[in-house]
């Protein structure tokens, strides 16, 4: 007669089938089977099982520690060992709450991802930006929960947002599809899509900006943030002087124990849309420790923000090394 599978055999065989059908996924396809199954939790769950990845970052003292360990110790020389410690580890569990909140973002149903916010701040500066038919830019840090904050916006606005293109041509079709399922329109940050950006926002339209990356090649300025001169893109004031659109900054702010968020729109220091690039950018690094300094436990200090200094520095993070 022949053998028949006990339980055991059947588990491994499709535990094997399994194995198999991911091996043979592209890695777009792998990376979008795993956001589509993240996106299937609930908030709560999905913010615990980041604070654990942002624990197991800390406790395991990885790069993103060191990284987080010395920005915090140059934004915020004042604080004691205890509380540098404290906010780092803060701030690895926030950032593991917004890596396990953007598949939520991504797949859950557009009425349940703005469902979850439930207050927001600073409305009026939206409406009084936009009674005068001028465009509107907003400046989304990397703080709190940006993908909803865009999300948010696009659900009011006819949007456009600025982007870098993934490697993978596969997951950038998925990126794109799924940050303009309410019509964003987005935009790869090449002279066509500044040029598309200028022309919204002379039309009076809003596009967004996540303006505290490190930005790369020349034609950009070393402004202060936190105390520290470093390289600060020039694009927000150029869009600024070409549009005549109206700046502000906004996040969205992780509410605690699962409860949601709350959106926050804040005015611009005087000085962002300057002729001299050093104002300008000094004006808008100054935007940016603002609405930080309001929540800095939520902000991405695993970024390396301070590695481009005028040349000749220090680089932080090597330090045996300059810039």
């Amino acid at each position: 007669m022949p053998h028949k599978p006990d339980g055991g055999s059947f588990r491994s065989f499709f535990f094997q089938l399994i194995v198999l059908r991911f091996m043979a996924m592209s890695k777009a396809s792998f990376l979008i089977t795993i956001l589509g199954l993240a996106g299937k939790l609930p908030l709560r769950a999905a913010q615990l099982a980041g604070r654990f990845l942002g624990t197991i970052a800390w406790t395991f003292r990885t790069n993103s520690r060191r990284v987080t360990e010395i920005n915090l110790g140059i934004a915020f020389p004042d604080l004691t060992n205890d509380q540098h410690q404290n906010m780092a580890r803060s701030s690895l569990r926030h950032t593991g709450q917004t890596m396990m909140e953007i598949p939520l973002m991504w797949e859950w149903p557009v009425e349940r991802c703005l469902g979850l916010i439930r207050e927001i701040e600073g409305e009026e500066l939206l409406e009084n930006a936009k009674k005068d038919g001028r465009g509107l830019l907003l400046l989304a840090p990397h703080l709190g929960n940006w993908e909803l904050t865009g999300l948010y916006f696009s659900s009011r606005y006819r949007m456009a947002a600025l982007y870098s293109p993934p490697h993978i041509k596969e997951f950038e079709d998925y990126m794109i599809r799924v940050r303009g399922r309410l019509g964003s329109e987005l935009v790869r940050g090449d002279r066509r899509g500044l040029a598309r950006l200028i022309a919204l926002l002379r039309e009076g339209e809003v596009t967004g900006i996540l303006p505290d990356q490190s930005p790369r090649g020349k034609g950009n300025a070393y402004a202060p943030f936190f105390g520290m001169d470093v390289r600060t893109m020039t694009l927000v004031s150029k869009l600024l002087q070409k549009s005549g659109a109206k700046p502000l900054m906004t996040y969205s702010e992780r509410l605690k124990d699962g409860r949601g968020f709350r959106l926050v729109i804040r005015e611009c220091e005087e000085g962002i849309a300057d002729t001299d690039p050093l104002i300008a950018t000094t004006a808008l690094n100054r935007s940016i420790e603002n609405v930080v300094r309001e929540i800095p436990e939520q902000y991405q200090w695993e970024y390396k923000r301070f590695r481009h200094r005028v040349p000749g520095e220090i680089n932080p993070y090597k330090p045996d090394r300059v810039c």
